[in-house]
This record gives structure tokens, C-alpha cells and sequence, in this order.
């Protein structure tokens, strides 16, 4: 009941604070409102069981609330002349709150909102996650080992800055709504990589993070059908689906080369290539859908030495043809040495030390690390693989890394 209840929570907290921040504004407000009415939901439902209709419950809660709040706060403006000015007067009256809108889901008009492009990254990451994903501040702040503090002053900044935008509540139309679907995509891609492979902490990647990343971009996915939208979601599913093999019983992490394919989640694979095989043909390929191209071609071979490697190099080569992206250039250094040796990849990795970008990054020492490994220049690849630890900030890559050069003296 507990894990059934957590579910709807997350699922309906987008739909109650779009109903509340259509019908009333106040953005901030109304996400503080729809918090504490998802909290006492949370804490009566197990015992009470789940109301006839548990939507119109948290909307009638945090409309309460929000009118206590903006009472308590004195912080009630005269909306109607800010909206009259924006608004023409066909659309001076807004529905109720529990009635549906006519143009757009809410959730997707939040989405598009809390990664507005005034925002810093950071701020749109611990919106996105708290307004959209239904995850508490302290949720929030333990994803990324900030004090919850620390988050709450994100958060709060951030929803001052979408207040102060005075931004309708409405889906942005033209350009403007490609740009901001790119921040949308933008966004769900970092939350799954951090869930996919910490930069920081004790674990090789948050269960959390990912889950709720993939759960977004299904929800995006369905709610616009754009091919990039489908590609990021095919990406993140042929990704995940490797995640059972990527570490030992001990938590260690297990290379690519070494895992047990037998465990990776062939449903999941199997969806992400369906996703892919769909969004291809229909026009411009982004790098969503090349990325999930590249997956897919990993997903599908029974070992690294059966990867059509070749294809993969000339994937990335699209890639980095619409992109000066230094990571981007970095995986292609890889499938370089895998199709024509680890001298050619090495060359490649070499010059990147020269972008500040990535010249530090630990994970250009751990890949020349590995190519010199398989060069046969063991010293040398010890070196490196000890320098990669020396600068990565995660436990569990640092113990990795530490032994792979143990290894070789």
C-alpha cells in the first residue's frame, strides 16, 4: 500500500500544482500548497486507504492551503489586472482548477516552465525534480549530497525567478518551444546520467535518479511524440538496461567487457531499439537518436569484440559534426582504438588534453589508461589509471580504478 500510494503521489503532484498555478498563478505558492498536501496524503492514505478520487482531494487540500498561505503571507496581488494586461479578455477567466485544460496537459506546461532558460542548470535540475518528479526538498538535496539547506535555497530562488518572469502558464509557442523542449531534454539527460553514473559519493550510480529520469522522459515522450523525445528515452532505456551487470556483489563496478550480458534487461533493449527503429526515419536525426543509435549497436552484440565498431565510429562522427561536445569526443576516441587500434584512439585522447573541458577529467586518464593497457605499456597505463582515481570524486570508481592498476604492479 505504502509503495502504491509513493506511486500516485509522484504521478498526480504535477497534474495538482499545473491545476493550482492555471487557475490561481503564484508559482511558488503553489508549489509550497501542493507539497503539503502530497504530505498529508502520504501520511493518512496507508492508514485511511485512497480517497474516491484522489486528484480532486489534493486539489481541494492544496487550494486550501494556498489561500492560507497567501492570506498568512499577505502576499495576494491583484492578479486580474497583472493577467487582463497580458492576456486577451477571451481568456480573462480561467477554469476551474479540477477541470482539465483544452490545449495541453499541465504536466508537459510544467515540464517546459521549471527548465525556462532564465534559470541556471542547477535550479532547473531541483525544480524539475521537486515540481514535476513529486520528490521532497530533502529527496532532492540527498540525489546530489547537498545539505537539503543548501537545496531549499535552490529551489526558492528558482521559483522566485519564474515569478518575477510573470510567464503565463501556457505552453510556448514557435521557436521559442523548440528551444525550450531542447532545455526540457537538456535537463532529463543530466538527471539520468548523475542517477546512471555518480560524479560523487559512495555508489556507482542512484536507482532514484534513473528511474525518475526515465519515468519524465516516458511522460515527455507521450505527450509531444518528437522524435528527439523518443530517442532520449529509447537512449536512457538501452543505458539502464545494462545497469544488473554493471557491478559485482560487492558493489564494485564491472566493465563493459567483462559483464555478464546474460543479465542485462532484454526488455528494455528490446523497447529502446523499437523507439529507435520508429524515430529514425521521420526526418532530421538529433543526438538523442544518434546516442541511441550507438546504444543500440552496443545492446545488440553478444561481446565488445562482436561490436560493430566501424558503425559506431561513424556515428559519433555525425555526432561531433553538430557538436564540439569534449565527452562526445572522448567516446569516439574509444571507438576509434577499438575499430583500428589502441595507438589511433590514444592520438585522439591525446589531443584532448589540450581542451580545458575534459584535459582534467578523470574519465580521459581512465579511457588512455585502458587503451595504453591494451598497447602493452603497462607502467604507463598504471600511471594513468592512478592519476584517474586521484581526481575522481566517487568511492566506488576510485576503489576501481586503484585496482586495475594494482594489477599491473
Amino acid at each position: 500500500m505504502i509503495d502504491s500510494v509513493e506511486d500516485l503521489l509522484r504521478a498526480l503532484a504535477p497534474q495538482v500544482l499545473g491545476a493550482l498555478v492555471r487557475r490561481y498563478g503564484h508559482f511558488d505558492t503553489a508549489e509550497d500548497a501542493t507539497q503539503e498536501a502530497l504530505l498529508a496524503a502520504a501520511r493518512g492514505w496507508p492508514g485511511t486507504g485512497l480517497p474516491d478520487d484522489p486528484k480532486a482531494w489534493l486539489i481541494t487540500v492544496a487550494s486550501r492551503r494556498l489561500t492560507d498561505l497567501l492570506r498568512a503571507e499577505q502576499a495576494r496581488r491583484r492578479r486580474e489586472d497583472a493577467v487582463a494586461r497580458r492576456l486577451p479578455p477571451d481568456r480573462w477567466l480561467a477554469p476551474p482548477a479540477d477541470h482539465g485544460p483544452d490545449d495541453a496537459d499541465d504536466t508537459l506546461i510544467l515540464l517546459f516552465l521549471c527548465c525556462h532558460p532564465s534559470l541556471p542548470p542547477a535550479g532547473q535540475i531541483a525544480l524539475t525534480l521537486r515540481a514535476v518528479g513529486g520528490l521532497s526538498t530533502a529527496e532532492v538535496a540527498r540525489a546530489f549530497l547537498v545539505p537539503e539547506a543548501t537545496m531549499t535555497r535552490r529551489i526558492t530562488r528558482a521559483k522566485q525567478r519564474i515569478r518575477a518572469s510573470g510567464l503565463p502558464f501556457a505552453l510556448p509557442a514557435g521557436a521559442d518551444r523548440a528551444a525550450r523542449l531542447d532545455a526540457v531534454l537538456h535537463i532529463l539527460y543530466l538527471v539520468f546520467n548523475e542517477g546512471y553514473a555518480s560524479t560523487a559519493g559512495e555508489h556507482l550510480h542512484r536507482t532514484d535518479l534513473r528511474a525518475e529520469a526515465i519515468r519524465l522522459a516516458r511522460l515527455l515522450h507521450r505527450l509531444t511524440d518528437d522524435p528527439e523525445a523518443a530517442g532520449l528515452l529509447a537512449l536512457m532505456l538501452l543505458t539502464d538496461a545494462r545497469t544488473p551487470a554493471r557491478t559485482g556483489p560487492d558493489g564494485s563496478l564491472v566493465p563493459m567487457a567483462e559483464q555478464d550480458r546474460r543479465r542485462w534487461r532484454g526488455e528494455q533493449i528490446a523497447e529502446g531499439i523499437r523507439l529507435v527503429d520508429a524515430a529514425l526515419p521521420r526526418g532530421a536525426v538529433g543526438p538523442y537518436q544518434l546516442q541511441a543509435a550507438i546504444a543500440a549497436l552496443h545492446d545488440e552484440a553478444p561481446s565488445v569484440a562482436a561490436t560493430d565498431w566501424p558503425q559506431i565510429v561513424a556515428l559519433y562522427e555525425l555526432l561531433l559534426a553538430g557538436s564540439d561536445n569534449p565527452v562526445i569526443r572522448l567516446n569516439h576516441a574509444v571507438a576509434v582504438a577499438m575499430a583500428r587500434g589502441p595507438r589511433a584512439g590514444l592520438r585522439l585522447l591525446d589531443a584532448l588534453g589540450a581542451d580545458r573541458r575534459v584535459a582534467e577529467d578523470p574519465r580521459r586518464y581512465a579511457a588512455r589508461a585502458h587503451l595504453l593497457e591494451l598497447a602493452g605499456e603497462a607502467a604507463a597505463a598504471r600511471q594513468a589509471y592512478l592519476a584517474a582515481a586521484r581526481r575522481s570524486m566517487n568511492l566506488a570508481q576510485q576503489r576501481y580504478l586503484h585496482a586495475r592498476a594494482a594489477r599491473l604492479g
